[in-house]
């Protein structure tokens, strides 16, 4: 149970099935609305098991886990969460086996230790500092609304390192508009309200129907949290307070595909959209659009990951 909506809030649903394409290098449209979500993993294809260790630097140690077999690297950011994921690795590996075979991909936690205040400039130097220690080289980073902004930051100031970029439901400058669902959600953190954390958490993120679908889930999920889990949470939350690096969107160099929804509850629909006009000067950039997902896009499009495949295979 546990495992299951760790991965569920935090990006690693299984979405299965098939959609529209995208002709290379435009915005398009995807009008299809999942009325109800797989929780659970549909294909049972054989997939190794991921692996979980402990990368330390002179600064700190950081968990993530590794799988695949390919000759490439893929780094995983996730979104902002409440909870590790590093307890769901296998989970995690059989939702991302489609690129299991071309990737060796690797999923990063936070740092186990956070300093009071953790803007998200620096946690993004955390991750790239991580790549270092590790010995990894011409990555292509994935990141999920707080892990894309993570991952635009490391593509910006270390290009030397980042082979292709894809961020969803992200933003590249943080209104204050755009930043109250997440201060609501760091009110309910201070409060020690686990439960109403999760039920925002979930509500803001995923379309009516599945959040009815998987209220309870979310319930039983929040008695596992802990005081330590919910101060962790905040101070990443307060993290991406007043982030703008629109300055230096400019400074990447990659191929870099942006993909968003315009029913997106927590950034708002223009979020990911007003990317593209930073990256306008960008001839390698992509922005492809959907409508009906929320912010949990990522999760609920079925043809997402055949997407992100299509874009890092080019």
């Amino acid at each position: 149970m546990r495992k299951i909506a760790v991965l569920f809030m935090v990006m690693m649903l299984l979405a299965t099935g098939c959609g529209k394409g995208a002709a290379d290098g435009q915005t398009q449209e995807a009008t299809e609305v999942l009325t109800e979500t797989q929780i659970s993993t549909e294909s049972q294809a054989e997939v190794p098991a991921a692996v979980v260790d402990t990368v330390q630097t002179d600064s700190f140690s950081m968990d993530y886990c590794k799988f695949g077999s390919g000759e490439r690297t893929l780094v995983i950011l996730p979104g902002l969460s409440i909870q590790s994921v590093m307890g769901s690795a296998d989970a995690v590996a059989q939702a991302y086996q489609t690129l299991a075979q071309d990737y060796t991909i690797y999923l990063f936690d936070s740092p186990k230790e956070l300093p009071d205040s953790y803007p998200v400039y620096e946690a993004a130097e955390d991750v790239a500092e991580a790549l270092q220690a590790l010995g990894l080289e011409k990555v292509s980073i994935f990141g999920a609304s707080y892990g894309g902004m993570k991952a635009m930051l490391i593509a910006a100031r270390h290009p030397e390192m980042v082979e292709k970029t894809i961020v969803v439901s992200t933003s590249a400058n943080l209104t204050e508009e755009e930043f109250q669902t997440v201060e609501n959600w760091i009110s309910l953190a201070k409060a020690g309200d686990a439960e109403g954390l999760y039920l925002a958490f979930g509500e803001a993120l995923y379309p009516k129907e599945v959040y009815e679908q998987s209220r309870q889930l979310l319930i039983d999920t929040a008695k596992t949290v802990t005081e330590e889990e919910l101060s962790r949470f905040v101070i990443q939350a307060e993290g991406m307070r007043g982030l703008d690096m629109t300055d230096q969107l400019d400074q990447i160099q990659c191929p870099m595909l942006a993909i968003g929804d315009r029913q997106d509850q927590v950034l708002g629909g223009t979020a990911t959209e007003k990317i593209g006009d930073y990256m306008s000067e960008n001839a390698d950039f992509q922005l492809y659009m959907y409508d009906g997902y929320g912010h949990a896009v990522y999760d609920l499009a079925p043809d997402i990951k055949e997407r992100m495949k299509d874009f890092l295979m080019q």
